[in-house]
């Protein structure tokens, strides 16, 4: 396995310093306390005489803010967004979340994948009842390099990566965290354990090319480092929208549809500015915006990718099977 930072210099097979905390969310004090002393007093910053509601978002701040400021506009509600970078992306601010249970700070968790949305909700951090709702879905994806991996070649699915012909050509973002880690934990529920780890282990052995985002990934394929890469879709509309040599694969059975999320917090500063977002967010106006811009492939959520029992199954198993993830990619690959 090589890892590559997001300047494409390689670097040495280890993790980014995030997935750690994804073993249990909020078990990682010292995440938590640089995440506190690094991010801003969000509700101090806003006149009292004016409504405001903070969003914590893990939807890209080029897609989410222009709507945010959108709402500000049309509601003259203030809105105060606090955006997390892509290498740990929802994984900080979970774990913020998660700190700030007891006194919260932010009305608002607008994310852009589900499963770190369902564990802060089995952990009480919503609003009770319908204190979350799922929104505009993008897709997970593979892309090629056009000029080097005819279409007619290219794999169908996820699991042609581990032949031959696409060994040290595949780029995939570090699975410990984001939408990635989501992919692969729901394939663990959907296959079994036995297959789930076996595919895994001969994805590794395979060498393919760890990287720190998958804005990345399409990044590493454009160049030609890597043939094939695992991305989300908004990445793909990214990168064809600025003429990258790339193009995306029709996503099969095992390309998991990504729904937004929009989570009002329980005890919330500003729950009714908050809830007012919330629809706002849900509403066909800007989901369809979200549309154009490629944040999302469709406004409609996307099926479910699992059921109730499974999803609780998945989040009871987190742990064990976020630590078999680092095993696989990470213990293996030095």
């Amino acid at each position: 396995m090589v890892v590559l930072s997001h300047e494409n210099r390689m670097i040495p097979s280890r993790a980014p310093s995030a997935p750690r905390a994804l073993r249990s969310i909020g078990s990682r004090q010292g995440l938590l306390h640089l995440l506190l002393l690094g991010g801003l007093t969000l509700s101090a910053c806003a006149p009292r005489d004016r409504e405001q509601v903070v969003v914590y978002a893990s939807q890209d701040e080029v897609y989410a803010e222009p709507i945010l400021q959108e709402f500000t506009r049309d509601s003259r509600v203030l809105v105060k967004g606090l955006y997390d970078g892509e290498a740990v992306k929802t994984v900080g601010i979970a774990n913020r979340l998660l700190s700030e249970q007891r006194h919260p700070q932010a009305d608002l968790f607008w994310n852009n994948e589900e499963l770190r949305t369902r564990q802060l909700a089995a952990q009480g951090v919503f609003e009770p009842g319908e204190g979350w709702i799922r929104i505009g879905h993008r897709t997970r994806q593979l892309v090629i390099h056009t000029g080097l991996v005819a279409r007619a070649e290219a794999p169908s699915s996820l699991l042609e990566l581990t032949n031959a012909r696409w060994r040290g050509k595949v780029a995939i973002a570090f699975p410990g965290f984001g939408s990635t880690a989501t992919h692969l934990l729901v394939l663990r529920e959907r296959w079994g354990e036995s297959a789930w780890t076996a595919w895994c282990q001969a994805l590794q052995a395979n060498h393919p090319l760890i990287v720190e985002g998958n804005s990345v990934v399409v990044k590493m394929v454009s160049r030609g480092t890597a043939w094939v890469g695992v991305t989300d879709s908004d990445d793909i509309a990214a990168g064809i929208r600025e003429r990258l040599p790339i193009g995306g694969i029709p996503p099969g059975p095992e390309m998991i549809p990504l729904p937004n999320t929009v989570a009002v917090i329980r005890g919330a500063p500003n729950p009714g500015p908050a809830r007012r977002l919330r629809a706002y967010l849900a509403g066909p106006k800007t989901l369809q915006r979200l549309a154009d811009a490629g944040a999302i492939l469709s406004p409609d959520p996307g099926p479910e990718v699992l059921g109730e029992a499974q999803w609780g199954h998945l989040l009871e198993e987190l742990p064990r099977s976020t630590q078999a993830l680092e095993g696989i990619f990470l213990r293996e690959g030095r």
